[in-house]
């Protein structure tokens, strides 16, 4: 059963992302190191002892629909009311409407606690709250006294609504309708799919973000408008009125995260209304909703990067406990008779730590993103500035990096329990089902990688991503100068994976420069792989070097630099040299 590791959670925030600095220097408040210690070590109580529990059960029983309405797992709803009265749905949101105004990072360590206990549930606070930061940032002062006081305290849900059956990934494509009623409102016609906790029994409402057109709308993006749907109107008292047309037509049957209910929602088609279709209000401004849209969607893509981080630290515990359990054949020098444990064969040993490292470099990750979207917070002017930038630098890195570790760690995790992880009963394979959304949703992994090498290595003529590489070699100088053996051949390593990683960013900056889009996309994806592989490895480091560290931190960062980021030099090799040959053999796929 999954064990918040608090210890490690906590030293990746204060040592490697940055929060004692920021709390030394005053930046977040009146935050200080005790309250800090109470939220982390709460938040892991509640996500050990009481979601944990509910994580298999909930994934054999799943959502179930029934005539538009449907019903959760058992025990989900007493968890839900158990945990928004423990106030962790409104931890970062602003205290104007009743949240707590903690910074992201205590938002994505929670995050991580609760997805790592079951990434079906924790998926409902994390829709939830990124339509709170949207309507937050873009709706009217009439619309946040209704809706954002209930939303934060959790007494109602929110959903974000952007796919159709014919717009996933290009919202362009986009057909739902939206058309203006004489009382201000609007009214929304149409499709949406994939929504996730489109309907539940968890809550009295349910607060839909809705993205559709007008139809004297320009074409394409530009067009599109953003509109809040709520599942029951409300009286201007605050009480609930009566039911919008809005409806879960079914829900889908899914690879994973079956206690998550992901549903086809219908709008507008007379089940609850005249047929004049579900009452709307605009959020922001007309043929401006992705805009609006993105807010929610930008650190809701970090969200789905802790995600990738609980799921393999999940499926680590798992596999470490089992290994510890189940005894095969004869480990090498073993001479007590019988078979030895597993955990002493040398081939699980590297299965085992590769599990552990990549899930902490890709929590470092997240954590350090986290700390810029708080530094942005904390600052005016180009200071805030530079620390949105680099916010925006890390964001698709930890999205992508994070959840490919989630499946890849998952997968080792089926493969270190051998046969029994194939076999529901143990249940190593829902960590490896559930892992395999995070690639795909909040926008594919490919699309992250076009976005870090098309959109954001030229932020601030590259001074961005050039002002962080100084920031990882400043942590490369300190490791070779700490002269400590336990780290081994660390630094060596490590500083070739950074020329790597700058020999592959020069070339990237090279062909977006000399308009050569093809080859830059061609590379995309192993350049953001290089990325994330150099920055977890300097990470670890950084890490181990800390005052508070051991140094079991330091032979981990070996482990991890004198057997895994070898890799970066064939991905740079790939990003300098493989786009001819994709190209050329990519004319035999075309029907």
């Amino acid at each position: 059963m999954y064990r918040a590791p608090v210890a490690e959670i906590s030293h990746t925030l204060k040592s490697v992302a940055g929060l004692s600095d920021a709390l030394e220097n005053g930046l977040l408040g009146d935050l200080g190191e005790d309250l800090v210690n109470a939220i982390l070590e709460e938040a892991g109580r509640f996500a050990s002892e009481e979601i944990a529990p509910l994580h298999q059960p909930g994934d054999l029983e799943g959502a179930k629909a029934t005539d538009g309405s449907v019903t959760m797992p058992e025990g989900y709803k007493k968890l839900y009311a158990d945990w928004t009265a423990g106030g962790w749905n409104g931890l970062a949101a602003d205290p104007e409407y009743g949240g707590q105004g903690l910074p992201m990072m205590m938002s994505m360590a929670a995050t991580e606690m609760w997805n790592a206990a079951s990434m079906a549930f924790g998926l409902v606070s994390m829709l939830t709250t990124g339509a709170v930061e949207a309507l937050e940032a873009h709706a009217s002062d009439e619309l946040k006294a209704k809706f954002l006081e209930k939303m934060i305290s959790g007494e109602w849900t929110g959903t974000m609504n952007l796919t159709e059956p014919q717009a996933g990934s290009d919202l362009s494509a986009l057909k739902a309708r939206a058309e203006r009623a004489d009382d201000g409102t609007y009214r929304l016609f149409g499709q949406k799919i994939f929504i996730t906790f489109g309907e539940h029994d968890l809550t009295e409402n349910i607060v839909h973000l809705v993205l559709a057109r007008l139809p004297d709308a320009p074409a394409g993006t530009r067009g599109i408008s953003l509109f809040l749907v709520p599942k029951f109107l409300v009286n201007e008292d605050g009480t609930l009125g009566e039911r919008n047309d809005v409806i879960c037509h079914s829900i889908e049957h899914k690879l994973g995260i079956h206690a998550s209910p992901t549903c086809t929602m219908i709008y507008g088609d007379g089940k609850f209304g005249d047929g004049s279709g579900a009452v709307g209000y605009l959020v922001g401004e007309e043929n401006r909703g992705l805009a609006c849209m993105f807010t929610m969607m930008n650190n809701a893509r970090l969200a789905v990067g802790v995600q990738g981080v609980a799921v393999a630290e999940a499926a680590t515990q798992k596999a470490l406990e089992y290994a510890n359990e189940r005894r095969q054949g004869k480990a090498p020098d073993w001479s007590d008779g019988g078979m030895s444990l597993i955990v002493l064969h040398p081939d699980v040993q590297r299965d085992l730590l590769t599990m552990s490292v990549l899930t902490r470099a890709a929590r470092s990750i997240c954590y350090a993103c986290a700390h810029a979207v708080d530094m942005a917070g904390a600052h005016d002017g180009d200071e805030a500035r530079f620390w949105n930038e680099r916010a925006s630098l890390l964001t698709p890195v930890a999205k992508s990096f994070s959840t490919d570790i989630g499946s890849q760690v998952a997968s080792i995790g089926v493969q270190v329990h051998g046969g029994m992880g194939f076999i529901e009963e143990t249940g190593a394979a829902i960590y490896m089902r559930d892992a395999r959304i995070g690639q795909i949703y909040e926008g594919t992994n490919g699309i992250q990688a076009i976005d870090l090498v098309m959109r954001k290595l030229p932020l601030s003529d590259g001074e961005s991503v050039n002002t962080y590489f100084a920031e990882l070699d400043k942590i490369l100088e300190d490791l070779k100068a700490s002269n400590n053996p336990a780290f081994g051949d660390a630094s060596g390593r490590l500083t070739a994976a950074m020329g790597d990683l700058r020999a592959a960013t020069e070339a990237m900056t090279s062909m977006t420069e000399s308009g050569d889009t093809a080859s830059a996309l061609a590379g995309a994806t192993p350049y953001l792989r290089l990325f994330g592989l150099t920055a977890g490895g300097v990470y670890l480091a950084k890490s181990a070097l800390a005052e508070s560290s051991t140094d079991d931190r330091a032979t981990m960062c070996r482990f991890f630099a004198e057997n895994l980021v070898g890799e970066t030099a064939s991905l740079r090799d790939t990003v300098e040299n493989g786009a001819a040959s994709l190209g050329e053999a990519a004319q035999s796929l075309v029907a």
